[in-house]
């Protein structure tokens, strides 16, 4: 059979030849460095013949994707330690992720797992993969799939799903058998660098109407070093908890009067308030219009936008003269009512309608969490109006303004194009296909790669996703560029054209935050508290050294920095100096000033750094000059 390789390069091999039999016909050190094939594109073990001419990539330990390979083959081993040690154990599902891996397990009646069980587990981990257990690919029957996995209904309830005529794969290594597609490490051998790091509750399927199962997550390397090295990683993540440094800041609280409902503390809101002053401005000066709606509408206005019949679960409802009226989950309906209010021409167009909304949205009490998830959120939305013919240069345009944003606070992103669902989706193919076009396009006018997506879009159109990496290496989903014919066709919303005809615009949906509590949880931990000086809810502590005998100065510069538009406090309580100077570091205020003597005589600063020993003096006007200057080169 004949094989070609990725650079373009033609061999014959005897019919049947795996994947790592070639790679050792190539090189040794090729063939124990290889961690999966592709073959023709598919996924492939190692170990798995070829069947016919090819073409063939060998995946190696330093690809990406084998990161993956290496953190589902963990999984199986995690789950056949389970069994060992649980022989009534049934299983769910066990994933490689971003960061490693997971398994759900329900280990048997009145048996619960914490994390002092971990180390046993992990123990008997080690024991099977000294063994160089192989991990070995059959093709079964469903027949066979269900008689293999007859004990575990979890199993069995997803082999029932699949079609009667299904070739379905099963991976064994040792005594366990799992249900999977692949492809895994050739044998356990690999498997020696792992960690596992927590157990949590887990809704089978992800449906809180399901019963909970127990979820183990783990992570495994190749080497003794990168393990080391992400679990200190994990021990830094651990520290910038944004939960941990809200109480610590005095940023936000939740109450147990409020679950899901952040309360935020007079440094919080001024965090917040500033980054919506900054989004203010950066949009006034793109030629936005702001508007504010109700929080609460008539449920006919929802009947219309279709959230009452299919997302009436996830909203807040309540009766008013007789009449049933629910919070809004979303800012779109009352933003389309906005554009209806009056007759639009093509003259208007684009039209850039941005709104600070605040939304609320029921979720279920296991799933909150600090900032990250919570059942009241203010979106950072934006609704575009736009001609067919506009639709590529604003989205270039949308795309650039992402990244000034993002750039501001040094976060890295990707983009990633969702495209038309298989089934549920509406409007023509053609509409579709187009729509996909422009925002590709777009992308690549903005000079901006991406990611595909294949039917991943929403039902009422493709979409942009703009997924963040932070300082501590994680992705977030933030930012959105959505293609809407929907909303525009439910609401009959038109303009009138250049022939004085009736016209449906194109409704884009965006947002760069996401959520305004969602993000502050990001970059409180992306700068673990430490916010940049234009941010920073407090800039400036000044600590007199005397109350008596400076307190009269420090408050006559609080008041000039005041004047300059500086976020400054002063702290005159009665504690030492060394005191106030460590807790203003721990505070993580940029700059401290110590106003003594000498600064009073000669009208002059000493300011030290957040995260600096050293101390600098200059005039009083040096330092406005200098912090204003830092402040505005941020922005």
């Amino acid at each position: 059979m004949k094989i070609k390789f990725i650079d373009g390069s033609v061999k014959e091999y005897p019919e049947g030849s795996s994947a790592l039999a070639i790679a050792k016909s190539i090189s040794p050190s090729l063939a124990k460095n290889a961690v999966f094939a592709k073959v023709d594109g598919k996924d492939y073990d190692l170990t798995r013949p070829l069947a016919g001419d090819s073409g063939l990539e060998i995946i190696t330990r330093e690809h990406p994707e084998a990161f993956h390979v290496l953190n589902h083959s963990c999984s199986h081993l995690l789950a056949s330690a389970v069994k060992e040690l649980y022989p009534d154990a049934q299983f769910g599902v066990g994933p490689a992720i971003e960061e490693g891996f997971y398994y759900d397990v329900n280990p048997g009646e009145g048996i619960k797992f914490s994390d002092e069980d971990l180390p046993k587990i992990e123990e008997k981990m080690r024991e099977l993969a000294s063994q160089n257990l192989i991990f070995e690919r059959t093709e079964v029957s469903k027949e066979e799939a269900l008689r293999i996995f007859s004990a575990d209904k979890y199993k069995l309830e997803i082999i029932g799903e699949l079609p009667e005529d299904e070739t379905i794969t099963v991976y064994r290594h040792g005594n366990f058998a799992d249900l999977c597609r692949g492809p895994h490490l050739p044998d356990t051998k690999p498997l020696k660098h792992f960690k596992l790091l927590s157990v949590s509750g887990a809704y089978w399927r992800g449906d809180s109407s399901n019963e909970q199962l127990q979820r183990i997550y783990g992570v495994c390397f190749f080497s003794e070093e990168d393990l080391k090295r992400h679990l200190e990683i994990l021990k830094e993540r651990a520290e910038r908890d944004h939960r941990k440094l809200g109480r610590e800041l005095g940023l936000f609280m939740i109450s147990e009067y409020g679950p899901g409902f952040p309360f935020w503390l007079p440094k919080g809101l001024t965090l917040k308030k500033t980054l919506e002053d900054y989004w203010y401005g950066i949009h006034a000066r793109e030629n936005y219009l702001f508007v504010q709606t109700p929080i609460m509408l008539n449920r006919d206005l929802w009947e219309i936008s279709g959230h009452w019949e299919n997302y009436k679960e996830n909203m807040y409802v309540s009766e008013i003269d007789k009449h049933q009226f629910a919070i809004k989950p979303m800012n779109c309906p009352g933003g389309i009512l906005v554009y209806r209010h009056r007759l639009h021409s093509y003259r208007d167009l684009p039209l850039k309608i941005g709104e600070l909304g605040l939304v609320h949205r029921h979720e279920a009490s296991g799933a909150l969490s600090g900032l990250f998830r919570v059942r009241s959120f203010t979106q950072d939305d934006a609704h575009l109006y736009v001609t067919e013919e506009m639709l590529e240069n604003e989205v270039v345009e949308l795309i650039r303004l992402f990244d000034e944003v993002y750039s501001v606070f040094g976060l890295s992103y990707h983009i990633e194009l969702s495209t038309r669902p298989e089934d549920k989706y509406i409007g023509t193919v053609e509409t579709w296909e187009k729509s996909e076009q422009a925002l590709a396009n777009a992308c690549r006018k903005a000079g901006k790669e991406f990611k595909l997506n294949p039917g991943d879009g929403a039902f009422y159109g493709p979409k942009l996703d703009f997924i963040l990496r932070d300082s501590m290496n994680r992705l977030w989903q933030c930012g959105t560029i959505q293609l809407d014919m929907n909303l525009p066709e439910r609401f009959d919303i038109t303009y009138i054209d250049e022939k004085g005809e009736k016209k449906r615009p194109i409704m884009l949906h965006r947002a760069i935050f996401g959520s305004m509590e969602r993000f502050i949880g990001i970059i409180i931990e992306h700068y673990g508290g430490a916010f940049p000086t234009w941010l920073a809810p407090v800039q400036i502590r000044l600590i007199p050294v005397n109350k008596e005998l400076h307190l009269a100065h420090v408050q006559e510069l609080k008041d000039l920095f005041f004047k300059e538009g500086l976020r400054v406090e002063i702290d005159d309580r009665d504690e030492k100096l060394g005191y106030k100077i460590r807790e203003a570091q721990t505070q993580k205020i940029p700059y401290q000033l110590v106003i003594g003597d000498k600064e009073v005589e000669k009208g002059i600063l000493t300011y030290r750094r957040y995260g600096s020993s050293e101390t600098v003096t200059v005039t009083v006007r040096e330092f406005v000059e200098m912090i204003k200057e830092e402040i505005s080169s941020f922005r």
